[in-house]
């Protein structure tokens, strides 16, 4: 771009050439360049101004006869956008990028610049065109300004590694009085707890809290009707103040807290050093209240900490008598194995519910579950990753069945059907090989079709033949050989089928009896 020339530096030229220095020593110091300054001394002759006899032209005079009669001099030369000037400036208003405005000049009017004339076109509009800005005025306790700003990276007490952190900071739009807090995330559960904290440093609730659009704040930014985050507006409930979040990339409204996190990085975090975090929050209050109170305001001209207790602290809300529970919302889907997960742990919900979306409430204690504003699950808070919580009246019939009717249930339901039951049953738990728990489930749920008398026949005639399984009980109740002596030949029918023996087979214990 070309060097932009007031009419003073061109009285200066004036004069090194009335003293005689030539085009080339002028632009060699930097004056002017030398064709400018040749131009310049074309027009300089012809008006007299080197004649030392002659008084010095004045600035005006200098401006009205290079603009007259020697344009180029004073005037760079016409942007070959500027006949299209207001198409141009009516798609730069509209928030039409350059790139997409150099090629629809080119699309529609066969444009032949390139695209930084272009750019330069668009510079000088924004340098004509300047964005005009409103201070915003705040009452006493009307409102406060919230941000995060990033800060030191701080030793881990349980690892002893090296971890980022943030520093939350609320201002008081009127005093300019802050809180200030180092944590280690911008969780909602981070951003409840700094809220709470604030307030109790303040011994107050302002009005208002202005803040950016944080997800763990704003789960949908918007200009008209931004989405608020579910726990964080139960908290602004039970506080009592409204929330007032910016328009989406627009932070200069809450210039406030923005200067006082750039005043905690810049003054406060700059050269302290830290142990860990709770010694670097334990700094940064002390800090808050013997610096950063007292420190002469650069706007306001006024002591921070002294305009808070002397004006605005009487005229912050009272806190609540209860303080609201800080809680987290969040929508989960229900597996397949009838549990949600929060926060890696996993609690139990009706398996009714499998395959939906629920809603999840968690405090620092506790978990509920809610469906349609309808608790169906509570559940103590579980911090470990992978702690599970089960409630066994979740559970779908056959796995309740499974879990509740361990061995010793079933042991203990085989002796109230008999001798004979609870000895099967024995002989099925002491296998080696295999797990037969549903099988000793399936014998037991045997009794309520046939009755306790029949099934303890048929576990006596299994026992009797060595045969200790599911099958062999079924089949002898369903064939009624539980009904036969012992003795009778007909079961021997039954043994035949599952030893792969003819029909007419018999025990040698037995021939060698006759």
């Amino acid at each position: 771009m070309k060097r932009r020339f007031e009419m003073y530096q061109y009285r200066q030229v004036v004069v090194r050439m009335r003293l005689g220095d030539s085009d080339r020593e002028i632009a060699k110091a930097g004056l002017m360049g030398r064709r400018k300054a040749a131009a310049l001394r074309h027009v300089a002759l012809a008006q007299g101004w080197l004649n030392r006899g002659q008084p010095l032209p004045a600035e005006a005079t200098l401006a009205a006869v290079l603009t007259a009669a020697a344009p180029a001099v004073t005037t760079p030369s016409q942007s070959l956008v500027e006949p299209y000037r207001e198409q141009v400036t009516t798609w730069w208003q509209g928030g039409v990028q350059g790139t997409a405005i150099h090629q629809a000049l080119v699309r529609q009017y066969g444009f032949t610049g390139s695209y930084l004339s272009v750019a330069r076109f668009l510079q000088g509009l924004q340098a004509t065109v300047p964005k005009a800005t409103v201070i915003l005025e705040f009452a006493p306790g009307d409102a406060v300004q919230v941000d995060f700003g990033r800060g030191p990276e701080l030793v881990d007490t349980r690892t002893g590694e090296l971890r980022a952190s943030w520093v939350f900071v609320m201002t008081l739009c009127w005093s300019r009085h802050q809180y200030a807090e180092i944590v280690d995330d911008q969780t909602v559960w981070t951003w409840l707890a700094c809220h709470r904290r604030a307030f109790e440093w303040f011994n107050g609730v302002p009005r208002r809290v202005i803040i950016d659009n944080p997800k763990c704040a704003i789960t949908r930014a918007c200009f008209h009707d931004p989405e608020v985050q579910r726990a964080y507006g139960e908290l602004a409930e039970g506080y009592g103040f409204r929330i007032a979040p910016c328009p989406p990339r627009e932070p200069q409204k809450k210039g406030r807290v923005e200067a006082g996190v750039k005043y905690v990085k810049g003054n406060f975090l700059a050269l302290r050093d830290f142990r860990h975090r709770a010694d670097a929050n334990q700094q940064l209050q002390a800090w808050v209240l013997e610096t950063a109170g007292n420190r002469c305001h650069g706007t306001t001209r006024q002591r921070p900490l002294t305009q808070f207790t002397e004006v605005e602290q009487r005229l912050l809300q009272p806190l609540p008598a209860v303080p609201p529970a800080p809680a987290c919302w969040a929508k989960v889907k229900v597996h397949r194995d009838g549990h949600v997960q929060f926060d890696y742990g996993l609690y139990s919900v009706p398996f009714r519910w499998i395959g939906q979306e629920l809603w999840l409430k968690a405090t620092p204690t506790m978990v509920q579950v809610f469906h349609d504003h309808i608790l169906v699950a509570t559940h103590p808070r579980l911090f470990g990753a992978g702690d599970r919580s089960t409630v066994t009246d979740h559970l779908p019939p056959n796995a309740l069945a499974y879990c509740l009717h361990d061995p010793q249930w079933c042991l203990s339901q085989a002796e109230q059907v008999g001798p004979a039951c609870h000895a099967l049953v024995q002989q099925l738990f002491a296998d080696r090989v295999l797990d037969n728990l549903r099988a000793v489930q399936g014998i037991l749920r045997l009794g309520k079709t046939y009755g306790p008398v029949r099934l303890e026949a048929a576990c006596r005639r299994a026992v009797e033949f060595a045969n200790p399984r599911y099958r062999t009980v079924k089949t002898i109740l369903a064939k009624g050989l539980d009904q036969l002596p012992l003795a009778e030949s007909a079961f021997d029918t039954l043994a035949a089928s599952y030893t792969g023996q003819g029909r007419f087979y018999r025990d040698v214990g037995a021939l060698l009896s006759h």
